[in-house]
C-alpha cells in the first residue's frame, strides 16, 4: 500500500505546473550551448579547487578571478535565471508536500485506528 501512494504521490508531483516548469527551463538552458559551455568550465573549475584543497593546498588566484567572471556571465543569462526560479518554486512545493507527509506521520503514529485504504 505504501508503495502504491508513494507511486502515486510522485505522479503527481511529475504532473504538477511546478515540476513541469522545471523540466522546460532545464530543457531550454541544456540547448544553450555558450551557458552550457560555461556551467562546464565552472564545474571543471570546481572540481580542481576541491582536489587542491584535498591536497592541503588553496586555490590559485587565477582560478578564484576565472570562477567569478564564469559566474558573473551565468547569472545574467535569462534561461538561467529562468532555471534558478523555476527549481525554487519547485523546492518550495517539495518543502510543503515533506511538511504534509510529516504532518500524517504523526497524525498515523498517534492513531489507533489502522485503516487498509
Amino acid at each position: 500500500m505504501l508503495q502504491e501512494r508513494a507511486v502515486e504521490l510522485g505522479r503527481l508531483i511529475g504532473q504538477s505546473d511546478e515540476y513541469k516548469a522545471v523540466r522546460r527551463a532545464n530543457d531550454a538552458l541544456g540547448a544553450d550551448a555558450d551557458a552550457m559551455a560555461l556551467l562546464r568550465r565552472m564545474e571543471q573549475l570546481r572540481q580542481e579547487a576541491a582536489r587542491l584543497m584535498d591536497g592541503g593546498e588553496q586555490p590559485t588566484a587565477e582560478m578564484e578571478r576565472e570562477l567569478e567572471q564564469l559566474l558573473g556571465q551565468v547569472q545574467v543569462n535569462p534561461l538561467y535565471q529562468r532555471m534558478i526560479v523555476a527549481q525554487e518554486n519547485f523546492d518550495k512545493i517539495m518543502m510543503q508536500v515533506n511538511q504534509w507527509i510529516l504532518e500524517g506521520i504523526k497524525k498515523g503514529a498517534t492513531s489507533g485506528i489502522i485503516t487498509l485504504g
